[in-house]
């Protein structure tokens, strides 16, 4: 028996948030004071570290169960199962349904029930539950997918990452401009083809790391100082990533007995474009090896930073031959990581 992604799914909002629609922000430090720069500098900055061009953002009638709703139905046409077959559903997320122009956060009932009902699912043994791990989220509820059907207590599960991080973000704050929203659906279950998951990894670093990410106050004093946003140091987030990161996918790629130069593709958490390049280039070096051209997809520039739905997005895009010079062939080794708020981070080997 193998555990493999039978069908994979996404929703990506229509609503295009273009860099230049930042330019007329009032963007200002953490106490308040303001930043001495013009917005068009701060934003071409901005693209420069991260790459993020544009972003999208949910229609307003919409929330995060909805777009993961839509995700599943597409992973489940895409695996042609019936829905009434799931043993679980496992649904990812940071801040729960927070409806449009609002900050409260909604998850009673979670989020996976909400899901399940709104496929019509009548069976009760179908169980339906949330899971908070930051960015992280839908990799570690595939490692968990995977040790339910290992344990026999499952054949088939729903994976869910959706998120509505525009609803949670502090316009003056620039971090603002990384944020996006989304989702991914994959279908998890034992099968007797070849191939699956073959090796999984996940740490979690709360001793000094447990507040890199965090909700706090707006960086404009005169807001309500009871109103919480998505804040996060983002030197110290940069260094724990480049520290950790490569060698959880070391230790990972290790278990499987795979040989690094049979990686084919590496999906990593599309949080910043040069921090990922340079988790990979220190994943390289660990192995004294180059890096093979068009490794790793990306498609933050468009996309954002969608947190647990990046990942999911971003397989699905590839799988479905919808992102240029990116394709996967049956055999390929692939990795799945990434890191988020926690801190944790985490890393899957498969072969597709």
């Amino acid at each position: 028996m193998n555990i493999k992604i039978t069908g994979t799914g996404s929703y990506i909002p229509d609503t295009i948030e273009k860099n230049e629609n930042f330019h007329q922000h009032q963007f200002l430090n953490t106490d308040g004071s303001e930043i001495n720069h013009p917005n068009e500098v701060i934003v071409d900055k901005f693209k420069a570290i991260t790459g993020i061009a544009e972003r999208r953002y949910a229609k307003h009638h919409l929330t995060a169960s909805d777009l993961g709703f839509f995700a599943a139905e597409k992973a489940i046409a895409n695996a042609n199962i019936d829905p009434e077959t799931l043993d679980y559903i496992i649904v990812s997320h940071n801040f729960g349904d927070v409806k449009h122009n609002t900050i409260q956060s909604d998850i009673l009932p979670c989020l996976a029930a909400r899901i399940k009902h709104s496929l019509r699912i009548k069976n009760p043994k179908c169980v339906a539950y949330d899971i908070l791990f930051g960015c992280p989220g839908w990799v570690e509820g595939v490692i968990q997918a995977n040790a339910f059907i290992k344990a026999g207590i499952a054949k088939r599960c729903l994976v869910i990452g959706a998120e509505t991080l525009s609803r949670v973000v502090d316009k003056h704050d620039r971090d603002s401009m990384i944020y996006s929203d989304g989702a991914g659906a994959t279908i998890i279950e034992a099968t007797n083809d070849e191939g699956g998951i073959l090796a999984h990894e996940s740490a979690s670093f709360t001793y000094d790391e447990a507040y890199y990410l965090f909700f706090g106050n707006s960086n404009n004093q005169d807001l309500c100082r009871d109103t919480r946003y998505i804040k996060m140091d983002g030197r110290k987030i940069y260094e724990f990533a480049l520290s950790n990161v490569p060698s959880a996918m070391k230790v990972c790629l290790d278990k499987s007995g795979i040989d690094i130069k049979e990686v084919k593709k590496i999906f990593i958490h599309q949080a910043n474009e040069k921090m990922d390049e340079a988790i990979l280039k220190r994943f390289y070096r660990l192995y004294k090896t180059d890096i093979p051209e068009g490794i790793m997809p990306m498609n933050i520039q468009k996309l954002g930073n969608s947190s647990v739905a990046t990942v999911p997005t971003l397989f699905d895009l590839v799988k479905n031959n919808k992102l240029e010079n990116h394709s996967l062939t049956k055999g390929d080794i692939i990795m799945f990581a990434s890191v988020g708020a926690g801190m944790h981070i985490n890393a899957i080997v498969y072969k597709y």
